[in-house]
C-alpha cells in the first residue's frame, strides 16, 4: 500500500509539473501575439502579417543603403562603374587627413531606413485592418508610429499601434508589434565606423590586421587613380556587404 502511495504522489508530481510547463508556454505564446484571434482565422499572429508584408521593401531598402554608402539619395559621393558611392569621411583639400561625416552612423541608418519605408509600414497596417473587417470582426484600431532597431544580426522593426478585434462576444486584443529580420547592416556599420575612425585619425586602415582579428569579414580597399578609396566590407557568412568611400591625406598630382 505504501508503495501504491508513492507512487500515486509521484504521478500527482508529474502532472503538476507537466501543468506548469504548459502554463509558461502559453504565457509566452501570449506575449509573443500568436493568441489567436476569435474565430480561428489563420492569420492568427499579426507579427507574421506584418513581415510578410514589409519584408521586400526592407530588403530593397538596405540593400540599396549598404551599395551606397549608407544613403538612399546620396549629396556627397564617388561615381564608380554608374554607382553613386557616399563619402563617409572627406576632406577635399590636400595633405589633410578626413572629417567623418556621420559620427553616428548607426542612428543614421535607422533614419534612412525609417523613412523609405514609413508609408509602407501603415499601408500594411491598414491592410492588415480592413482583412479583419472583411472578415466579419468589429474592429478597433489605432496606428501611432514605428521605430528601427538595428542591433547585432537583426533589423527590428517595432509598431506601436493596437487593434480590437470583436466577432460573436469573443474578443482578442493586441498591442505591439514586433517583426524581426536577419541582416548585417548593424554589424557592417561597426566595421565601417572603425574604418571612418582610423581613416580620420591615421589617413589609413590596416584591413589585413583587422581580418586576422575578425575573420567573419572579407574587407577590400580599392584605390582610385584620383587618390579616394573605396572599402567594400563583405560579411563571409551571408554576403552582405557594405560599400563605402573615403577621401583623406590626398597627395597632389605629380608629387
Amino acid at each position: 500500500m505504501k508503495t501504491l502511495n508513492r507512487k500515486g504522489q509521484v504521478t500527482i508530481f508529474i502532472i503538476i509539473a507537466i501543468l506548469i510547463v504548459v502554463a509558461i508556454a502559453l504565457f509566452f505564446l501570449f506575449r509573443q501575439g500568436i493568441v489567436q484571434l476569435p474565430g480561428g482565422d489563420s492569420d492568427r499572429n499579426p507579427n507574421a502579417v506584418f513581415k510578410s508584408c514589409i519584408e521586400d521593401k526592407l530588403q530593397e531598402t538596405s540593400d540599396l543603403i549598404l551599395k551606397q554608402g549608407g544613403y538612399v539619395n546620396p549629396n556627397l559621393y564617388k561615381e564608380l562603374d554608374g554607382e553613386k558611392i557616399s563619402y563617409l569621411c572627406y576632406n577635399s583639400n590636400y595633405y589633410e587627413s578626413c572629417i567623418n561625416q556621420e559620427p553616428v552612423l548607426i542612428q543614421h541608418l535607422k533614419d534612412e531606413i525609417k523613412d523609405v519605408i514609413e508609408s509602407k509600414v501603415e499601408s500594411c497596417f491598414r491592410n492588415y485592418e480592413s482583412s479583419l473587417k472583411n472578415k466579419g470582426y468589429d474592429v478597433d484600431a489605432v496606428y501611432r508610429d514605428f521605430e528601427v532597431q538595428l542591433v547585432p544580426e537583426k533589423i527590428i522593426i517595432d509598431i506601436d499601434a493596437e487593434i480590437t478585434a470583436e466577432r460573436n462576444q469573443e474578443v482578442s486584443n493586441e498591442e505591439r508589434f514586433v517583426v524581426i529580420f536577419p541582416s548585417r547592416v548593424y554589424d557592417l556599420a561597426v566595421v565601417a565606423q572603425e574604418i571612418t575612425s582610423q581613416e580620420a585619425r591615421f589617413c589609413n586602415f590596416e584591413q589585413t590586421g583587422f581580418m586576422l582579428l575578425y575573420p567573419q569579414y572579407n574587407i577590400d580597399k580599392f584605390r582610385t587613380g584620383d587618390g579616394d578609396t573605396i572599402y567594400t566590407i563583405e560579411d563571409r557568412k551571408t554576403k552582405e556587404r557594405f560599400k563605402f568611400a573615403v577621401r583623406s591625406c590626398v597627395i597632389p598630382p605629380g608629387f
